[in-house]
């Protein structure tokens, strides 16, 4: 078991030792045996998908929108598109993070909650609460975990 409360702050960067899979509008989107994980503490690890793993065509900038994070950098959103169903804001991207996180560059985050469903090897994984942070819980978690009402702040 990992706890949440165990990450570090800032976060960590690692390989994810899991096969990663997105499905959107009964479509594989995302397949990858090297996508990387960031861990933050008291936040479930958000999955990030190597550009070359992610299907052509699903992902198209959103114009405008972007959000700052203070440690990985300027953010720009992404609608995701599959079997014509389009999923708005649906994931993001760093076109250039600092430095410490270089290895992120161009690597596409979703929110599990805005997919049909998201899978680390054989395990559904379920969206951490309230969408904000876009984590993925599974199994081998213990929180308690950031993201619902009454959360912020602790």
């Amino acid at each position: 078991m990992e706890s949440v409360w165990d990450y570090p702050r800032p976060p960590a960067l690692e390989p994810c030792a899991r096969r990663v899979r997105i499905e959107l509008g009964g479509v594989t989107i995302a397949d990858s045996s090297t996508a990387l994980r960031v861990l933050e503490t008291s936040h479930p690890p958000t999955i990030y998908v190597p550009p070359g793993d992610v299907a052509p065509g699903v992902l198209s900038a959103v114009g405008g929108r972007g959000s700052l994070c203070e440690f990985k950098g300027r953010a720009t959103y992404l609608d995701v598109t599959a079997a014509a169903r389009v999923e708005a804001a649906a994931a993001w991207t760093y076109r250039a993070p600092v430095a410490r996180y270089a290895a992120l560059k161009d690597h596409v985050c979703f929110y599990p909650s805005r997919m049909d469903a998201c899978w680390l090897d054989d395990e559904r994984v379920v969206a951490q609460e309230g969408d904000f942070y876009g984590g993925w819980l599974s199994a081998d978690l213990r929180g308690p975990f950031k993201g619902g009402p009454g959360t912020l702040g602790w």
